[in-house]
């Protein structure tokens, strides 16, 4: 399996070089729990400056609503009760949530600690699950003063969930800094498996033809986006009010 080595000082610029270097150097392997092939390659993408602008790139599925709903789900759990419904076996959120409190005490305990990791992935469980967390683990690493953030995923997908995923971090990242008065440091991004289904090539290949073509592929997150983010949270408040209506009447 090819191994690749992306940087970039934004998150788009780093994701970006993902796409292009899926493209490009991934193989054609089999996936046959589903019955399909997938193009793979192991990356490692880092994000030099996090919160730098512009944040947002016009290359993943879904707009201002959806990356708003998916950071509550990361940061703030607004659908664990999914999982008490029986509807889910788990969220981030939920394997996540109870291990905050000792990142930010080990950390202030040893701002040099190499112990700040949190762990999602449950091998009890998962190894018995149809759907296994694709997010293993985080560790949070604080060097010069910088809280630098390292993600190892399984499997991650790249044109449908990468970008997502790795802003949604990038922001709970933030949130730890600023709880412990540490500066931004780098975001990694690691898959062992980074991938696109074969029904999504022509996905990808929208996006690399997008990249490569030298048009405005961006958006500044301060500002305008930030807005329309803000103004989703009363639509996103009021679907799951109805998805926990719905269950109180079921």
């Amino acid at each position: 399996m090819n191994e690749v080595l992306v940087t970039g000082n934004t998150l788009p610029e780093a994701y970006h070089n993902a796409l292009l270097a899926l493209s490009r150097e991934g193989q054609i392997t089999p996936v046959s729990d589903y019955d399909t092939t997938q193009k793979e390659l192991s990356l490692t993408m880092v994000v030099k400056n996090p919160l730098s602008e512009p944040m947002i790139s016009r290359c993943f599925i879904g707009g201002a609503r959806d990356l708003e709903q998916y950071r509550q789900e990361i940061l703030d759990g607004i659908l664990d009760f999914e999982i008490e419904n029986g509807n889910w076996d788990y969220t981030y959120h939920s394997r996540m949530a109870e291990q905050f409190d000792f990142i930010l005490s080990e950390l202030r305990r040893n701002p040099d600690s190499r112990r700040a990791v949190i762990d999602v992935r449950d091998w009890r469980t998962d190894s018995i699950k149809s759907n296994p967390a694709c997010l293993q683990h985080i560790q949070y690493l604080i060097r010069d003063g910088k809280l630098h953030c390292k993600v190892l995923f399984r499997s991650n997908d790249a044109a449908k969930a990468s970008f997502m995923n790795a802003f949604s971090l990038i922001m709970l990242q933030k949130r730890f800094a600023e709880e412990l008065g540490a500066k931004m440091g780098t975001y990694t991004h690691r898959a062992n498996s980074y991938h696109v289904y074969e029904k999504d090539f022509p996905l990808l290949e929208g996006y690399v033809k997008r990249i490569s073509g030298g048009g405005d592929i961006t958006y500044y997150y301060e500002g305008d986006w930030a807005l329309q983010m803000e103004d989703a949270k009363e639509e996103i408040a009021q679907f799951v009010r109805k998805r926990k209506e719905k269950i109180g009447a079921g």
